[in-house]
């Protein structure tokens, strides 16, 4: 039996301990300090899961859930009642003076009706009832409210568990172990963000500390760059958090930049990454996406850029916001300068060719994403200078959309390879904080802000919009994929031309995989066919009862689904499973998973080349949750078993691999009945076709070819 078996039968078994947890649970939520700490909704939703299996009982869940909400209230009130503000100057609550404050804020707010709107209110729900105690809240009015919120906090916390286990049911033996994984992923994912709030909280003080320990290292030398330093770092100035956030900002976009930039010149597996988003994307395109993602690339274009540049410029000179203007210049100009530099240093081929001329027919980085996140983010950053509080943050996340759909254009539309994109976005960020560090530093006029957002809209209006009408059409035809399939005559891919197919699979992060062990010429449908006669056969759907079966103790390996493995961004078209059976082992399985290379075989007419692996999958049980299924690291059994599967085969050895235990080197080709032996020159019939142009282009991504 296994240890959720085991804690499931137990909670069954002494279901009084269970509603005494979740009354204890239910309490802890309203004590201050602990309320914030123990995750007690997450537990009580995952325990309530548990009552369509018959573990629990919903009535005595709900009771327990209701006095126990009454009673921590009740509890904190009484602290606050009983000991006024002295107790503030307590540990631990003297740690949290901010959320003190928050609370009395709240509660002079909403008055009374604060006690149960705080019931549902995360950060001020354990303090609420401490500070109505203080303020000398009347205890009938409070009980009032406490009650009436314990009412409607019980239902409204266990019966979405109680759906939740209802509709899950249908696992049987997995309900229980759901149930348990379900509290699991709900306690990780509020640790996750508890740690993400309390890093942000703390880091920025960190950060304060280690910038005044380097003032006061500055202080005590007398150069040009300390005196940088502690002009920079001055603690008279106003904008000191601010300085902090943007050098974090810095740092971590200049790491992200020259990591990015190490990985392109060393081919690391983020460049084997770019070639699998690259098929993935342009696999997905359709007229409509085309029209709408044209239209963005054309909206950052270096036309619009240096339009909108030009005429915020001269809205500053003519308000004499001479400093800014110069920053606003240096922005965009800089930014524009080093990325051609970068881009002519590196002469990095994009993924398709004749898009463009000159330097800006090499990729890396990105100038549209570069040119338009300095200029929008620097841009933003100058509004928000000088709007409400209240409204910095739209500002912030408007650009922050548009250059991300520009950026996600450049993508979509084959003109960059991810990490193209990525890196101007880094080297963008980097560039930018550096600027508006400077730009803080001098402290240069805010004189010019007003109108400043109404000019760039009106300048990308109608500089995007003119650039959009001019040039639509014609970018439409140029973006356009088209098809062009590489053919190979039958005979020669038979004798030698297989080599010319990938070693082994490259996932979606770049990485090497199993080896491909197995090539394929004909219909995916006569392979599905003549391999049923062997006992292979499809795969488990995934359903929700085909995916609930990874929850079972003990599954059967051919009821489950299998993992949607990649080869450089593309699905598997045909995936098999074979048991074991006499090579013994009755939990595991071979998984036979064939990928479309996009070459065709000439013998009279075109056929379809495929490649694929094999594997052995053994089922293990690492976490207690769930089954994982196990690929193990030979390849020559699987590939053997499958040989033997197939009657028109042959094994070939492939001349550059060493023979090692885990795989001999071989690859087994096969073929239907109708490629001969001999197909000579394979001259195409009359009439024969292509495949869909929809389907994508063959191991590289250069074939995708535009139109000029």
């Amino acid at each position: 039996m296994s240890f959720f078996s085991a804690l499931t039968d137990y909670i069954a078994s002494h279901p009084h301990l269970a509603y005494a947890a979740i009354f204890l649970l239910a309490l802890s939520e309203s004590v201050p300090v602990i309320g914030a700490v123990v995750p007690g909704t997450a537990i009580i939703v995952g325990l309530a899961a548990l009552v369509p299996s018959g573990v629990l009982t919903l009535w005595p869940m709900l009771i327990a859930a209701f006095l126990g909400a009454i009673v921590g209230d009740g509890l904190s009130f009484w602290l606050g009642h009983r000991y006024h503000r002295e107790i503030l100057l307590r540990w631990p609550l003297n740690r949290y003076p901010e959320l003190i404050a928050r609370s009395e804020a709240f509660f002079e707010r909403h008055g009374g009706k604060s006690v149960f709107l705080a019931r549902f209110t995360p950060g001020v729900r354990a303090f609420i009832p401490l500070v109505a105690g203080m303020l000398r809240m009347p205890a009938r009015r409070f009980y009032y409210a406490n009650i009436l919120s314990a009412f409607v906090w019980a239902p409204s916390h266990i019966l979405p568990g109680v759906f939740v286990g209802a509709y899950f049911s249908v696992a049987g033996a997995a309900a229980g172990r759901l149930a348990v994984l379900l509290v699991a992923l709900i306690i990780i994912l509020w640790v996750i963000v508890w740690v993400v709030r309390h890093a942000v909280r703390r880091g920025i003080p960190i950060l304060l500390a280690n910038l005044e320990r380097l003032r006061g290292w500055a202080s005590t030398r007398d150069s040009w760059m300390s005196r940088q330093i502690r002009s920079l770092l001055d603690p008279s100035q106003t904008e000191t958090k601010i300085l902090a956030a943007l050098a974090l900002l810095l740092v971590a976009a200049a790491w992200t930049f020259f990591g990015i930039l190490e990985d392109v010149v060393s081919g690391d597996p983020l460049v084997r990454t770019d070639a699998a988003v690259f098929r993935i994307l342009q696999d997905l395109r359709t007229p409509w996406g085309d029209s709408l993602m044209v239209g963005f690339t054309e909206l950052g274009d270096t036309t619009v850029v240096t339009a909108i540049a030009v005429v915020v410029f001269l809205w500053l000179a003519w308000k004499r916001a001479w400093r800014t203007a110069a920053y606003w210049a240096a922005a965009i100009g800089g930014a524009a300068a080093i990325n051609t530099g970068i881009k002519v240093a590196l002469h990095r081929a994009r993924p398709t060719e004749n898009l463009y001329s000159g330097w800006s027919d090499f990729s890396f980085p990105s100038g549209h994403s570069t040119e338009n996140a300095v200029m929008y983010g620097f841009l933003a950053f100058l509004i928000a200078r000088r709007v409400r509080p209240a409204w910095r943050l739209p500002v912030a996340l408007a650009a922050a959309i548009f250059v991300a759909l520009i950026a996600f254009s450049r993508l979509y539309l084959g003109a960059h390879w991810f990490s193209d994109v990525a890196g101007g976005l880094a080297f963008a960020t980097a560039w930018l904080a550096l600027l508006c560090i400077a730009y803080l530093h001098h402290q240069p006029s805010e004189k010019g802000g007003g109108g400043l957002l109404i000019v760039a809209c009106a300048g990308l209006v109608v500089a995007g919009g003119f650039n959009v009408y001019r040039r639509h059409a014609a970018d439409m035809e140029r973006y356009a994929v088209q098809y062009e399939a590489p053919s190979i005559l039958a005979a020669e891919w038979w004798t030698q031309d297989w080599q010319q197919l990938p070693v082994q699979r490259i996932d979606l992060a770049g990485e090497a995989e199993e080896p491909l062990t197995f090539q394929w010429a004909g219909s995916l449908e006569r392979l599905e066919a003549d391999l049923a006669q062997k006992g292979w056969r499809s795969p488990a759907p995934w359903t929700l009862t085909g995916a609930l079966a990874w929850f079972t103790p003990r599954p059967d390996p051919m009821a489950l689904p299998t993992s949607p493995y990649m080869e450089r961004g593309r699905l598997p078209s045909l995936t098999l499973v074979h048991p074991r059976g006499e090579l013994g082992g009755t939990s595991s399985r071979f998984v036979l998973r064939v990928w479309a290379t996009d070459i065709d075989l000439r013998n009279g007419h075109l056929t379809e080349l495929w490649i694929g692996s094999v594997v052995d999958e053994r089922l293990g049980n690492r976490f207690p949750l769930f089954t994982l299924a196990l690929a193990q690291p030979d390849a020559n059994g699987p590939r053997d078993l499958l040989a033997a599967s197939l009657d028109a085969g042959r094994l070939v050895t492939r001349p550059d691999h060493s023979s090692t235990p885990v795989w001999d080197g071989q690859v087994l080709l096969a073929r239907d009945g109708s490629i001969p032996a001999n197909p000579g020159t394979g001259a195409l019939q009359e009439g024969s076709a292509s495949r869909s142009p929809r389907r994508l282009l063959e191991v590289t991504p250069r074939n995708y070819q535009m139109h000029e």
